[in-house]
This record gives C-alpha cells, sequence and structure tokens, in this order.
C-alpha cells in the first residue's frame, strides 16, 4: 500500500475521518479508519442476523464454493494482499507471505473440504439398557452470531482466519479487528464479497476498546486472540450474558536443546522461530534451555546467524530478514525486558537497542547469563529478543520451562526422536515440537490451543469449527412397548426384579 495516505471507506461506503493507521516502518499514516461506536455495532449484528439464516441454508456445498472463490481472489490478488499486511504491520514481504497469504490459502481450502465431515450428524450408540433399539444421534447447528476479536500482529492469519469456519459452519460473523491493523481484514472481506459471499454475513467493525466491548455484547459467541489480560476482560464481560468465548492468549515458548541435538538445524531454528515476524508471534521461540556440554556452541552459532540478519523497510521480497515492532507500547515492553535483563546480569551478545530512524525497529537481540529472576525470561516480550540459559541436564531444562503460568507452544531438540517425544510430553504446553519450532499451526488438522493462562479452547481441527456450533442429542424410537418398565406406577415386585438384574450386570468386581 506504500506510505501515500488513503481513506478506508466506513462500515456504510462512505469516508470517513476516524482512526489513523500508520506504517510502522516509515512512520507515516496510511489511512484512516471508523471508530465505530455501541449502536453502530448493534446495527450491523441486527443486519448480520438477518442474512444468517439464508447464509446457512446454503448448505456446505454452497458454503464451500464461496470459499473456494475466495482462495482464488486471495491468489489473483496476492501482491495487493501481501502489500497491504506489510504497509500495516511492518513485517518482511515473505513473513507476510508464508505466514499469511499461505495460511489464507490453506484454511480457505481445509475448512471447505472439511468442515461437511466435522459437523455431519454422528450415530451414537449406548451402554444403556434403558435406550436399546433406540436411534440416538449428535447434530450440530450453527450458533447465529460469532464475533471475532483479532489481534494486531496476523491480521489475515489470527483475525480473518479465525472467521473462516465459523462462517463455514453457517454463521455470520461479525470481525472487530486491531486498530493498528484494520486494513487487511477491510480488504479480505471485499475480497469474500466478490467472491459470492452474500451481503452483511461478514461485517467489519473497525474501532478501539469500546468496539470490542460492543462486539462483545451483541454476538452468541466470541473468538478473541490477545493478551491475557485482555482476554480475562472479553471473559469477564461475556460471563453477565452467559456468552460462550475461545481464547487464545498470551505465551512464553521455550525451547529445549540437548547435548546430542544437531546444533545446526536447533541454531537455525531458534533465530527463525524468535525473529520471525519480528518475534511478534504467540508461539514465538521466547526463552531457550541448551544443555551446558553443547551450550557456547549453540550460542556461537546462535550469534552468528544473528549478526546476518538484515533490518529495515521492508520494500520487497528479498529486502529485509526482519522488519518493525507493529504495535507502538510493544516496543517499551521489549526495551524494558532487555534492559531488566542487563541490570541483572544478563549480556546482549547481539543487538539490545531500538533502531534509529522514523520506524519503530528494535535489533534482533541474543541474550546469555540469563536466569528467572529476569523478565525476559518469565514475562512474554513479544518482540525480536532470544534469552539463552544454560542448564545441567533434561531434568532441569523440563523443570524451568514448566516454570511459567503459559503454555501454549514448545520445542525440544535431539537426534533420539523417542526421548524427545518423552520431554515433549512432560511439557506444559499446548503445542510442543520436536526439531521443529511453530511449524505444526500449518497442520489444520491438530488443535492449536494452550494451557495454563495461555487460552481457552482451540482453534484447527474438528474442535475449531464445533465451537462455533450448538450441539443437539436427538433420540429416536421405533419399536417400543406401549408401557415401559420404568413407567409409573411403580411396583414393589417388579423394583426388586430390577435390582437383582442391576446387581447380576454390575456387582462383579474388575473390567467387563
Amino acid at each position: 500500500m506504500g506510505t501515500t495516505e488513503t481513506q478506508a471507506p466506513s462500515a456504510n461506503g462512505a469516508a470517513t475521518d476516524g482512526i489513523a493507521v500508520e506504517n510502522p516502518a516509515t512512520g507515516a499514516v496510511i489511512a484512516h479508519v471508523p471508530d465505530l461506536g455501541p449502536g453502530e455495532v448493534r446495527a450491523l449484528a441486527e443486519r448480520a442476523r438477518a442474512a444468517q439464516p439464508a447464509w446457512a441454508a446454503l448448505g456446505f456445498d454452497g458454503r464451500a464454493q464461496v470459499m473456494l472463490r475466495t482462495r482464488k481472489w486471495l491468489m489473483d490478488n496476492a501482491e495487493r494482499v501481501i502489500e497491504t499486511i506489510v504497509s500495516e504491520t511492518g513485517k518482511s514481504w515473505e513473513d507476510a507471505q508464508s505466514a499469511e497469504l499461505v495460511y489464507g490459502a490453506s484454511a480457505l481450502s481445509f475448512w471447505a473440504k472439511h468442515a461437511e465431515r466435522y459437523l455431519a450428524d454422528e450415530r451414537v450408540r449406548s451402554s444403556s439398557l434403558f435406550v436399546k433399539g433406540k436411534k440416538l444421534k449428535l447434530r450440530y447447528e450453527p450458533l447465529g452470531l460469532v464475533g471475532v476479536i483479532g489481534p494486531w500482529n496476523y491480521p489475515l492469519t489470527n483475525s480473518f482466519g479465525d472467521c473462516l469456519p465459523a462462517l463455514m459452519a453457517g454463521n455470520a460473523v461479525i470481525l472487530k479487528p486491531s486498530e493498528v491493523t484494520p486494513l487487511t481484514s477491510m480488504l479480505l472481506a471485499e475480497g469474500m464479497r466478490a467472491a459470492g459471499l452474500p451481503e452483511d454475513v461478514l461485517a467489519i467493525a473497525t474501532g478501539r476498546g469500546q468496539t470490542g466491548s460492543a462486539v462483545v455484547d451483541a454476538v452468541d459467541m466470541v473468538m478473541f486472540t490477545g493478551s491475557t489480560r485482555t482476554g480475562k476482560l472479553v471473559m469477564r464481560q461475556a460471563a453477565e450474558t452467559l456468552t460462550p468465548v475461545s481464547l487464545e492468549l498470551g505465551g512464553k515458548d521455550p525451547m529445549i536443546v540437548l547435548a546430542d541435538a544437531d546444533l545446526e538445524r536447533a541454531a537455525s531454528s531458534a533465530v527463525w522461530s524468535a525473529f520471525m515476524n519480528g518475534g511478534q508471534t504467540c508461539i514465538s521461540t521466547e526463552r531457550v534451555y541448551v544443555e551446558a556440554p553443547v551450550y557456547d556452541a549453540f550460542v556461537a552459532k546462535v550469534v552468528a546467524k544473528t549478526r546476518a540478519l538484515r533490518q529495515g523497510v521492508p520494500s520487497d521480497f528479498g529486502a529485509v530478514d526482519v522488519g518493525a515492532i507493529t504495535f507502538p507500547p510493544q516496543a517499551e515492553i521489549i526495551e524494558r525486558h532487555v534492559q531488566d535483563a542487563i541490570g541483572k546480569g544478563a549480556k546482549a551478545v547481539v543487538g539490545g537497542h531500538r533502531g534509529a530512524g522514523p520506524g519503530r525497529f528494535f535489533e534482533p537481540t541474543v541474550l546469555v547469563d540469563v536466569d528467572h529472576t529476569m523478565e525476559a525470561m518469565t514475562e512474554e516480550t513479544f518482540g525480536p529478543t532470544m534469552p539463552i540459559m544454560r542448564v545441567a541436564d533434561a531434568e532441569e531444562a523440563i523443570r524451568l520451562a514448566n516454570d511459567s503460568p503459559y503454555g501454549l507452544g514448545g520445542s525440544v531438540f535431539t537426534k533420539d526422536v523417542g526421548r524427545g517425544e518423552a520431554v515433549a510430553r512432560r511439557m506444559q504446553a499446548g503445542a510442543v515440537n520436536v526439531n521443529d519450532t511453530m511449524i505444526n499451526f500449518a497442520a489444520l488438522e491438530l488443535p492449536m490451543g494452550g494451557w495454563k493462562a495461555s487460552g481457552l479452547g482451540s482453534r484447527h481441527g474438528a474442535g475449531g469449527i464445533r465451537k462455533y456450533c450448538k450441539q443437539q442429542a436427538i433420540l429416536v424410537s421405533r419399536l417400543h412397548p406401549k408401557r415401559d418398565v420404568h413407567h409409573f406406577p411403580y411396583k414393589a415386585k417388579t423394583s426388586r426384579r430390577l435390582l437383582r438384574g442391576f446387581r447380576l450386570l454390575w456387582g462383579r468386581g474388575g473390567r467387563d
């Protein structure tokens, strides 16, 4: 989108002043978007609810066709989408392509193909004597209107991407993107309309906190991605109306490097997963624990690779490796964590400073001599930092990796994959990779969700679409007597016979 200021349309199509959208790599204001109030959000919700029944009535095939046409639109407009993402996030073109554009195309394909299978009626078999011979079914029904409140770091993947399963389930959606990065959501909604999505089925509610709060009050379910602090506020507000929520929150993802690891792969993975998207990824590597015998060699490889990274204004493919800091307050947090660590005895062997210029940059930073007294090891930094700690053995690494209120992701590196899986099973996180980092997110068949303070529920897999539905149990009695044995009137003789039967059935110890 470049640095020329544009004026984004309001929800009703008219240009309006409102929230300034800034290119964080240049400091230039590139657009203004509306700051919708509660009344405007309620109006969006009314139109969305009116449009939802016809959208649901299209069925899975009809909705899938819209998804697949959107995928084609996405590929036809790939450069425009990438430019828009880069202009409002400051990330590199490669990060916008591989972690956003590719995810979008993959998710559109995935949900178009798998939604019907995940939401098909299920035949249920029961062990209960009381329902023998009866037909039992579980079915899924769309909730109606889903609210998605998206983060600023991945405006396609974690904002627009969460709308796709909700839409494929037959819901209408109000997406409230971050006020920092709203342009991508607006563009993709345009793409869906061009692909045949009926008007008002997907509404983009641009705005600040009051807009998000209004969305929570207006919808039947909320999908929120963001900080743990804000997630608690969303959950507290939703509790007032018993509105269900799914939350992906903070992370402080650990990497464990065992003494037998392939250090070249471990170091390359660490550098990529710590600094990709400027470290502004919920499942990025935020702390590394390395067994003492290979600590020095691992650090040397990481330092060399980090010093070779190019940071600056992302102007095209191949221009830079690491882009800008998207959210202004995040730069303050990153700097505070680095200075806190250095003040407590850590050393920044690479980086450690903010970048110069009108844009918002922080140098890719490698910290050594760190411990758990430092914020950089215990609080979510969400920036291009990699603190590396020496540990005596795997047991210490596992203990320290689990010494966190967060539990979103993690990784372990070892040539013994059996041992690696055993270590992964002991790590308290929703997703752990062995000899890989973050790539599990690309496997949409796998659930992606956090433990502990990292969230509730998950995206992807069967649970990632069923959460947008109501469950209905159906029992059909086909062959039956006029009166069942458990019906009134109760008779002592019958009840005693039943008790003898129950004792024969369940009175034994051990397995059946």
